[in-house]
């Protein structure tokens, strides 16, 4: 991902700046993890091709213990099922293993074929097909799912 690649719609208003965010229609404070999510959100768009209404950003699920989470990003395939499950982190937050064991915890309810976890600068992608995990180099075109 190019972070420098993509252009918002930012507004300032009382001070604080917020981005317009095409999947939830509406205008989000800025943050930096926002800032990531914005950038992936388009990477999916421009980059694998993926239309925007197999996008869903920021919805809330429950894991296995009953505990309420959100994911920042998850596509669908064509025919509806969870395809990438994506974790967008501040560019601060190192991508470490604390990082990818948190979205293998949301993927074992969530049960995704591709993960991917990001800071906007450093990016992993894994493949969990047949839940025998490999890192790879980068996620599928949407025609690919």
């Amino acid at each position: 991902m190019e972070p420098n690649k993509f252009k918002f719609n930012i507004v300032t208003k009382k001070d604080k700046k917020y981005i317009y965010d095409i999947i939830r229609k509406k205008y989000i404070l800025l943050t930096e993890e926002e800032k990531v999510r914005q950038i992936t959100i388009n990477y999916l768009i421009s980059e694998l091709e993926i239309p925007i209404s197999h996008i869903s950003s920021e919805k809330g699920f429950l894991i296995d213990t009953g505990l309420k989470k959100r994911f920042d990003v998850i596509v669908h395939d064509r025919h509806g099922k969870i395809a990438i499950l994506i974790e967008c982190k501040s560019s601060k937050i190192k991508i470490n293993s604390k990082v990818i064991d948190q979205i293998l915890i949301y993927n074992q309810k969530l049960n995704s074929k591709y993960l991917m976890v990001t800071n906007g600068t450093h990016t992993i992608a894994l493949d969990c097909h047949n839940k025998d995990i490999k890192q790879i180099k980068s996620l599928p075109k949407y025609s690919e799912l």
